[in-house]
């Protein structure tokens, strides 16, 4: 959603400006754990209630995390929260992790497998992909069973595609032309 991300954009840029002068690895997983729970319908309306401070909103959600939030964290999560900008908490930490990928030469490569991938595997595969984009990538794996076989992995705005799925739908594209 465009709207979202117009809001996120600020956010995003005024944080990395902040991480930039700590640990830009920590604070990227510290803002991944705040946007896996920011994403729960039940916390945004929990959040949204009139009654609600947002100090005790701030403190569910450090909790949730289950983890020790960088001080800086927690006062841009005091940010987002009074003002009211849980819900694009999750686009914010997109923007982020590509701004610091951006800084450190990194592209998130989304890699989409039929099978699970054993570390020995995916240090092969990383490599392969690396000299494919031509760049160091960041690795993240999730399993999809309807590729059937293969693996499909985005990075940014590119797409590879090696899975059965696609050759079968590239055949019968092939076959009824």
């Amino acid at each position: 959603m465009a709207e979202l991300a117009t809001i996120a954009r600020p956010y995003a840029e005024a944080l990395f400006q902040v991480a930039k002068q700590h640990d830009l690895a920590a604070w990227g997983r510290q803002l991944d754990a705040l946007a896996q729970v920011a994403q729960d319908a039940d916390l945004r309306q929990f959040a949204d209630h009139p009654k609600v401070q947002s100090e005790q909103v701030l403190a569910v959600i450090a909790a949730a995390t289950k983890q020790d939030l960088a001080p800086g964290v927690q006062n841009f999560l005091r940010a987002v929260i009074e003002n009211g900008r849980l819900a694009a908490l999750p686009e914010v930490v997109a923007q982020y992790h590509v701004l610091a990928n951006a800084a450190s030469g990194v592209s998130d490569a989304h890699i989409y497998s039929a099978y699970e991938i054993n570390d020995a595997q995916l240090a092969e595969l990383k490599t392969t992909l690396e000299k494919r984009f031509g760049r160091k990538l960041d690795t993240h794996v999730q399993i999809e069973p309807a590729l059937i076989g293969g693996v499909r992995v985005v990075v940014g705005d590119e797409v590879l595609d090696t899975s059965v799925k696609a050759r079968l739908e590239r055949m019968k594209v092939a076959l009824t032309a």
